[in-house]
């Protein structure tokens, strides 16, 4: 790392290119300013700001995102309670699945993926007045597509609904229901768009809490309009439907103020000319690709699932919001982190540090997705049953749902170990390289999912989603592995022996204290819910007593320190 580098990390802000540190720094005489002395305290200084940043990211990011799970869990419950897992819930499902599908790739997958490593590169080789450039017109570029493309959507609704959910075609009612709701819900897709365009901006310059914090109004705008828009529409499906569109404008105008801030607001440049938007264009396909097969293996899931009796899409979607907890408060935090920091290293040549990096949030993603994975296993039915056995969401749905869950809970670590992976691939500008892996597990979900809906209908379809994810993982691990990108450092054995022994206890208690399943039909839900909260706390104390007695302490899982260069 060298001086300026260090300088501009411990920099508190950016003003015209210039940091508060590096301006007091200046006004020292030159003689100071260049030593080998003050170039070890910067670099000491770096390493401190870069480990604290990283920590601090994943939690900030982690914490939000727990927030706005949490009203993820009352949406749900919410409309669990007033359309139970009907025809109608299920035209709702497939409307909102379109434009949210896109959510997924651009504010989790491909889009974010591309952009964030190009926008780092030119944060930190040029001008604040070129990067400002090149953020506006990339959202020209990106608003005119999506607003093409919702437009296109709009006009062929009813050719859409046939791609997205075929089986509808069989069901006039269900069908033209989904067409309605499309009209209503595709805008979101722009909106989505622009608002994930923002947050990847804020991420890059260490924003990462407003990104974090704003899919929760998604949350509180369809909550309320399922509580108090629905006894004004003929079809009360359609007041959920409102709430995305409202979320959607919510959200983008929650960022505007933070851009501004950052002297970023864009002036909306149409540029596909510019060597830098072709090049993010060239990245963006098959990033798309790449990193989001499980959005597009879900999407493909309720392609399957339209053939399926109806509610199956509403059983798949409930257990799917689940196993998406612990993966959007873990996972896509720790990826959302981690990547900025990736590429950073990568632009620096400091490839022992992308190393660590790597390691770091690999052991990470183990130490918290492996007990989450057990959770959800063990306690599927005592989770559904608490969470959604309410109102219209009858036993039976309970029953249907709680085997997708299991499914999901098996494959929960591949899932995140996507993310990460892909990460490690983006960062250094590699897009094709996960695009390939990702068609074969894609290929694996088709094939999978014919096949296996034929025997166990929509848990098939769950089973074929795990299968096609574990390919996914484990290609891009051994690609890492051969091309000595990555290895395994650090005390992995002992980790993972640790690892071993707190999960095996923690399996153990959760097996033992959920008891029969029929039983929690019959509790109360206050009840219900002290049991579940016993059970969950307990089973985490086991786990993280169980490491620390096995020896696991704080630095070895602390973000890892950069190793110091030597002083010139």
């Amino acid at each position: 790392m060298n001086f300026r580098e260090n300088v501009n990390l411990l920099g508190c802000a950016n003003q015209g290119g210039r940091t508060r540190f590096d301006i007091m720094l200046a006004s020292l005489t030159p003689t100071l300013y260049n030593t080998p002395q003050m170039h070890v305290f910067l670099t000491i200084a770096a390493q401190k700001k870069m480990t604290t940043n990283l920590a601090k990211a994943t939690s900030t990011v982690g914490s939000m995102t727990l927030m706005s799970r949490i009203l993820g869990f009352v949406r749900d419950m919410v409309t669990a309670q007033i359309f139970g897992a009907g025809a109608g819930y299920d035209a709702f499902l497939v409307a909102f699945k379109i434009p949210n599908f896109m959510r997924s790739l651009f504010a989790e997958g491909g889009f974010s993926q591309a952009f964030v490593p190009l926008l780092s590169e030119q944060q930190t080789k040029t001008s604040h007045a070129e990067v400002k450039d090149f953020v506006s017109k990339v959202a020209g570029c990106l608003g005119l597509v999506t607003l093409l493309v919702t437009l296109l959507g709009m006009l062929g609704a009813p050719y859409v609904i046939r791609v997205f959910a075929p089986g509808f075609s069989d069901d006039l009612n269900r069908f033209q229901l989904a067409i309605d709701l499309l009209y209503i819900t595709l805008p979101y897709l722009l909106l989505i768009s622009l608002t994930a365009f923002s947050g990847g901006i804020l991420n890059t310059y260490n924003r990462f809490a407003v990104p974090a914090f704003t899919p929760t109004l998604l949350n509180v705008a369809m909550i309320l309009s399922c509580l108090l828009l629905t006894p004004w529409f003929d079809e009360p499906i359609k007041a959920l439907a409102w709430g995305v569109f409202l979320g959607g404008v919510l959200q983008l105008l929650f960022q505007i103020p933070f851009l501004w801030q950052l002297n970023l607001l864009p002036r909306f440049k149409i540029a596909f000319g510019d060597a830098r938007v072709k090049r993010l264009l060239k990245m963006m396909l098959p990033a798309l690709i790449g990193l989001s097969v499980v959005q597009i293996n879900l999407l493909l899931s309720t392609v399957f699932a339209s053939f399926l009796p109806t509610g199956s899409l509403s059983w798949i979607y409930y257990a799917d919001h689940l196993m998406q907890f612990p993966l959007g408060v873990f996972g896509i935090a720790l990826a959302t982190a981690v990547l900025p920091h990736l590429s950073k290293h990568h632009v620096q040549g400091h490839h022992q540090h992308y190393l660590s990096s790597l390691n770091w949030a690999l052991r990470t993603v183990l130490l918290i997705g492996v007990p989450a994975a057990i959770g959800l296993f063990c306690l599927s039915l005592p989770l559904m049953t608490t969470l959604f056995h309410y109102g219209r969401f009858s036993a039976f749905d309970i029953m249907q749902s709680t085997p997708v869950l299991q499914a999901l809970a098996v494959g929960l670590v591949w899932f995140i170990l996507v993310k990460i992976l892909g990460a490690a691939f983006y960062a250094r500008q590699d897009i094709k390289t996960p695009m390939y892996v990702a068609i074969v597990a894609l290929i694996t979900n088709i094939v999978l999912s014919y096949i296996f809906m034929q025997y166990w209908q929509h848990v098939g379809l769950a089973i074929a989603m795990v299968c096609s994810s574990t390919v996914n993982a484990l290609g891009m691990w051994i690609i890492l592995q051969r091309r000595r990108i990555f290895s395994f450092a650090g005390g992995w054995l002992p980790f993972l022996a640790r690892l071993i022994v707190a999960a095996g206890l923690m399996i153990a208690w959760l097996m033992y204290g959920s008891g029969e399943s029929g039983h929690w039909f019959d509790l109360h839900w206050s009840t219900r819910v002290m049991k579940l909260a016993y059970l969950i706390v307990v089973g985490a104390a086991i786990y993280f007593v169980a490491l620390w007695l096995t020896g696991l302490r704080m630095h070895h899982i602390r973000p890892p320190a950069v190793s110091l260069p030597a002083s010139s």
